[in-house]
């Protein structure tokens, strides 16, 4: 049933033309607040999420009119990299070969600033590569508040996201000594992101309460990203 109404919006939207139902591309944070395992707590759990049943159902649901997924990395101003061009998500080989890439991926950079503009400006080059898809979402995890270039906020108002929904994931401190204080910790970087940093119609933020807690939300926002589309969405 799903998969013959997904066919049926793309008569609706343009048919081949548009033979994809929503592209998304991951940002993961690699500031200098991220350690060498806290780096490889996001990019493995960000592998085990894809992989994971309940997300793959929804990312292969219909192979006709596929997600194409890109995932980068980034800090400051110039550190940004590709770590997963766009690829059509089809079969289970198709996550299998981006959670190897993932796993397989060795960090460069160990220092850099918070630059969230600049890692918006990154994703706004790789939807200008993207397929045309029904829907464009930018999924941007952090640690931290932007300190390096333009305000997020300044960055999404502009015409190039007009299209683009802005969803972020808000990790918090696994160092920070106290409950209360990782609590006040999180909130308050919860806060920053749902003023500064989400966009669009439905934007949201999911919460990791530490890098040990990443696959977690990364599965759960992943989830809600996949659920489907909104009629009034289709372009």
């Amino acid at each position: 049933m799903v998969k013959a109404a997904l066919l049926a919006l793309a008569l609706l939207s343009g048919g081949a033309e548009a033979a994809c139902r929503q592209a998304l591309a991951l940002g993961l944070d690699i500031s200098g607040s991220v350690d060498a395992q806290e780096y490889g707590l996001q990019l493995g759990g960000l592998a085990a999420a894809l992989l994971s049943p309940e997300v793959a159902a929804k990312a292969l649901a219909s192979p006709e009119t596929p997600v194409h997924i890109a995932v980068f990395e980034w800090a400051g101003k110039s550190q940004q990299r590709l770590l997963v061009d766009w690829t059509a998500l089809r079969t289970p080989a198709d996550l299998e070969n981006i959670a190897a890439i993932l796993r397989g991926t060795q960090r460069v950079s160990r220092k850099g600033a918070t630059a969230i503009g600049h890692a918006m400006r990154y994703a706004e080059g790789l939807f200008r590569q993207a397929p045309d898809c029904w829907s464009r979402t930018l999924d941007l995890s952090g640690d931290g508040k932007n300190n390096d270039g333009p305000s997020p906020r300044t960055v999404s108002e502009g015409d190039a996201f007009k299209r683009v929904t802005i969803n972020g994931l808000v990790i918090g401190s696994d160092n920070t000594m106290g409950r209360d204080e990782r609590q006040m910790e999180i909130m308050d970087l919860s806060a920053y992101y749902r003023r500064r940093v989400i966009h669009g119609p439905g934007a949201f933020i999911e919460v990791a309460l530490g890098f040990t807690d990443f696959q977690r939300a990364m599965e759960r926002k992943l989830l809600r990203e996949l659920e489907g589309l909104v009629l009034g969405q289709l372009r």
